[in-house]
């Protein structure tokens, strides 16, 4: 493929990535898109409006500490919006921007990938480790002075 098709993203990825700004910029949005949290509250809330202990129990293992990190931080970016209603005890519903809700469709195909190729990776890695276990033990021992 030609430099100037790659660089026009006929290949789906874009063609700047070797300049600083847009290696900064891709890095810096793909930190908070590919956390393994923020993949499974923006799954969650794909679903609708949860309350923060709904999204907490619909995902089991992650602390409560974790869950308000990464409900600010998607907030902060603009992919979740926090309402307040003036309850007693107040209650706080979370929801997808329209910007929060354009990345589902990426992070659902992300995951469909990864349940669809896990076990050729599995598969990878078991050929991978055996080959490297089986070289080490060919290799001399060595020796220092």
């Amino acid at each position: 493929m030609t430099r100037k098709k790659a660089q026009e993203g006929t290949i789906g990825i874009p063609g700047n990535l070797h300049v600083p700004e847009d290696c900064r910029a891709v890095s810096e949005v793909l930190s908070r898109v590919g956390d393994k949290w923020t993949v499974l509250v923006v799954g969650e809330l794909g679903n609708g409006p949860k309350r923060f202990n709904e999204i907490r129990r619909s995902l089991g293992s992650i602390s409560q500490r974790m869950l308000t990190l990464t409900l600010r931080g998607l907030e902060r970016d603009g992919l979740v919006t926090r309402t307040v209603f003036p309850t007693v005890p107040p209650r706080v519903d979370y929801e997808l921007t329209k910007l929060g809700k354009s990345l589902l469709e990426p992070v659902s195909g992300l995951g469909l990938w990864a349940r669809q190729n896990r076990p050729a990776i599995a598969d990878a890695r078991q050929r991978f480790d055996a080959a490297t276990e089986s070289a080490a033990q060919r290799s001399p021992p060595l020796r220092l002075r």
